[in-house]
């Protein structure tokens, strides 16, 4: 016996008998016997492969499918049941055929003639395998849309409450396997069930282009107050927690005390030796912050009138600071694109937020989280967790500096101002709301209060007013700059309400503070609102 390889296999041949023969005709006659051996030795896999038709269904099991159209149509039909019947222009056609093998009684009609349904109160439609039908159930005529209406009239008021979206949905699933097309109303109709003295009535209305909801009604604001006494920009003002007076920062390197109810001069504070860029007053001890663009944070002791602390660190000038409500923890932000955290008492620098890349211009706190909140040049706002000093949430839909953010009272929200857009935002994840468009100016400074109004103060002295739930603008003001100011120096650098919230106040380039109050003598009649909500749109980028 010997073995030769050919063409990939291994062939056998036996010697002996035809050694005589040639070399090919005996590998030929040994292929022939192997492909024949291995063809019968594969007999049961060829057959499974070729024989075998794998893609024919699975015989059908009448039994399993009378139980499973059964469920079905209970299940889809279900919200229907309680229908009473609608016997409307009933005309008998024929008489009973055979059944099929499923349990449906067929009816046969005149030819011709379209046969149509009635639906019964207490059968599932169409009659469900296995379910008997009764007299009731003959096939009659398919009810037309005022018979299908008169069907919602007459369910029951607690019934058709609970169960008014599936009833509009199962009717259209009878009409579907009744053999009507999948659309039985137009396609822009809906059926909307409203209700009325206890029933539900199905009109046909057309579905209708979401629009802005209507803003709530907000006094206009005017003026009635313009305090003088600043050298310099007005750049930042507060008031105090006990709503008796107010303060202001200016580029004439002064801290000015006010009186609020009559707006005179209680006491000057010097100190900072350029621009002071931001103030702000504890509600948990008596001392007053500033900071400055001469790089120093300072803290005032109000009982002594003088600075008690030093917070060193910014390597250039701070531009706003901010108070922890809860914790005595102070967070400035500054040109040197970072943000500061610092333990008030101790003036240690507990974090140096860090991560814009252009100059950090405002910064906010809260007792929730996220609990400090940043906006920058660099065109993005940043959610930082306290704890871990690290970012929490970056927010880049602006394409601007953002140089103000605010913080709503009540609502777990809060907006940006930049030249391109105003933005609000969910917290804690930073969720985009919605646009302000309107105000194209670069916005300094933004406030809101607990009633909702918005507002935006720019560097053309313009002040926008707006509806914080819908967006709308209500009221627009850009007043005079003060006698003996340039024309050109109209700008709003920060705006606050008093605790009361009744006032305005706003800090200005012409040097004055400008003090608003609500309009006494206005009504929604003698101040409507000039709403379109077909002009007005929620922009979503």
């Amino acid at each position: 016996m010997r073995y030769r390889a050919g063409a990939g296999r291994v062939s056998i041949a036996v010697g002996g008998e035809r050694g005589a023969g040639s070399d090919g005709a005996m590998v030929e006659e040994v292929q022939k016997h192997s492909v024949h051996t291995l063809v019968f030795r594969s007999l049961k896999r060829t057959h499974d492969m070729f024989v075998a038709d794998n893609a024919k269904p699975v015989p059908l099991d009448d039994e399993s499918h009378k139980v499973k159209m059964a469920v079905k149509l209970r299940t889809e039909y279900g919200s229907v049941l309680h229908m009473p019947t609608l016997k409307e222009n009933m005309r008998e056609k024929g008489g009973p055929a055979t059944g099929d093998p499923y349990g449906h009684k067929q009816y046969s009609g005149n030819e011709g003639e379209e046969l149509e349904y009635v639906i019964t109160g207490t059968h599932p439609y169409p009659p469900g395998p296995g379910v008997a039908l009764t007299a009731d159930t003959k096939i009659q005529r398919m009810p037309s849309e005022s018979a299908a209406q008169s069907l919602a009239v007459s369910l029951p008021a607690s019934q058709s409450r609970l169960d008014a979206n599936r009833t509009a949905a199962g009717v259209g699933e009878i009409y579907r396997h009744a053999g009507i097309s999948e659309r039985s109303q137009p396609p822009g109709m809906s059926v909307a069930m409203m209700e009325a003295g206890g029933n539900k009535n199905s009109a046909l209305v057309p579905k209708k282009a979401p629009t802005m909801p209507k803003p709530q009604w907000h006094p206009p604001w005017k003026l009635y107050r313009v305090i003088s006494g600043h050298l310099g920009w007005v750049r930042c003002i507060a008031v105090e927690p006990g709503n008796q007076w107010f303060v202001t920062g200016s580029a004439d390197r002064t801290i000015k005390i006010w009186d609020l109810a009559s707006g005179k001069l209680k006491l000057s504070l010097t100190g900072h030796i350029s621009t002071v860029r931001g103030v702000i007053v504890s509600a948990r001890s008596p001392y007053l912050f500033s900071c400055g663009e001469d790089k120093q944070v300072k803290c005032w002791d109000l009982e002594y009138n003088k600075v008690i602390r030093h917070y060193h660190g910014h390597l250039s000038a701070v531009y706003g600071l901010d108070l922890h409500p809860t914790i005595d923890v102070l967070v400035t932000c500054s040109r040197d694109s970072t943000a500061r955290i610092w333990d008030v008492r101790t003036k240690a620098s507990v974090h140096t937020l860090s991560g814009h890349t252009n100059a950090v211009a405002t910064v906010k706190c809260q007792a929730a989280e996220p609990q400090v909140v940043t906006g920058s040049h660099d065109t993005t706002i940043r959610l930082w967790d306290l704890v871990a000093g690290k970012t929490r949430v970056t927010l880049t839909n602006h394409k601007k500096s953002v140089r103000a953010v605010i913080l709503h009272p009540r609502h777990y929200t809060f907006a940006s101002g930049s030249p391109d857009n105003i933005k609000q935002w969910k917290f804690p994840d930073g969720n985009f709301i919605q646009n302000l468009s309107g105000h194209n100016a670069i916005i300094n400074t933004l406030t809101v209060n607990s009633d909702g109004v918005l507002v935006s103060g720019a560097d053309n002295g313009t002040m926008h007013l707006w509806d914080w739930r819908t967006g709308y603008n209500f009221q627009r003001v850009h007043a005079a700059v003060q006698p003996g100011s340039l024309d050109s120096e109209s700008g709003i650098f920060a705006c606050v309400f008093d605790q009361s919230e009744s006032r305005l106040l706003t800090a200005e380039a012409d040097k004055t503070i400008k003090v608003y109050k609500e309009d006494d003598t206005a009504t929604e009649e003698t101040h409507p609102i000039s709403w379109k909500p077909e002009i007005i749109k929620r922009k979503r980028f």
